[in-house]
């Protein structure tokens, strides 16, 4: 499959990314382009450069050289403040759990965010009631509706990491952007993951780095391989895994 035929618009585009630190060349050109309504897998060994991908394009690293586009729009030199509001969200941007609130009123302080609520410290608790249906259909959206008056700081942590989604969810994201969602999980907390990762990107871009490559053989509808910083091979997972070069740097030991 070409890039030409992977589908719907790319929402978020990078041309040549580069970033070198002192005499390391961390990233060298990268060309990457998530589509709306899919998820996307970034994968490849410890060191590949998946972190700095992340940072370059959510802009908390300032690429070397390259170039970036959201939504058609050039943020290669935007700040990071500026591209969450746009609609790109990394999820560590807005998952600090508070585990002392409860599960509702985690996703109500994520839902002031957009509105600008979180900066008007005169408005009353009562005045951020009128959140609380949104934040309900959000929590009902990723099965956590029983857990609503819950203390976050309860719940299992395949169940912490839903609630991060949950708040993730709260900016309304154009392209969400997951570090290793399923790390530390479970097998039944990867499955209830895995489907609700499914539900968010039918309607929004997903940008994952993920280490299960059964996930990403399930989930995930394009695969970039990252070697030492530099594209190894792009394609949906049945012509990458079947790629020779991938399976010797990353997938042998797992498919041999």
């Amino acid at each position: 499959m070409t890039m030409t035929e992977q589908g719907p618009r790319a929402v978020l585009s990078a041309r040549g990314l580069r970033r070198d630190f002192g005499g390391f060349v961390a990233v060298n050109n990268v060309d990457l382009d998530v589509h709306d309504g899919q998820i996307h897998a970034l994968i490849g060994p410890n060191g590949a450069g998946k972190t700095t991908v992340f940072h370059l394009l959510t802009k908390f690293l300032p690429p070397s050289a390259g170039r970036i586009e959201l939504l058609g729009h050039d943020i290669t030199r935007t700040s990071p403040a500026k591209v969450a509001r746009m609609g790109l969200v990394r999820s560590f941007q807005i998952s600090a759990i508070f585990p002392h609130l409860t599960v509702l009123d985690n996703v109500r302080v994520a839902l002031q965010r957009p509105r600008g609520l979180h900066v008007q410290f005169w408005r009353s608790i009562s005045a951020l009631d009128a959140l609380i249906p949104r934040a309900e259909e959000l929590l009902r959206s990723v099965g956590l509706d029983d857990a609503s008056d819950q203390m976050a700081g309860d719940l299992s942590y395949g169940r912490k990491r839903v609630l991060e989604i949950a708040t993730t969810l709260a900016l309304d994201p154009k392209v969400l952007l997951l570090d290793e969602p399923m790390a530390g999980m479970g097998h039944e907390d990867v499955g209830t993951v895995s489907e609700i990762i499914r539900a968010v990107a039918k309607d929004r871009a997903v940008l994952m780095v993920e280490h299960n490559l059964e996930v990403v053989s399930n989930l995930c509808h394009w695969v970039t391989v990252l070697q030492r910083g530099e594209v190894l091979a792009s394609g949906d997972y049945q012509t990458v895994s079947a790629d020779e070069r991938v399976r010797t740097a990353y997938m042998g030991t797992q498919h041999d």
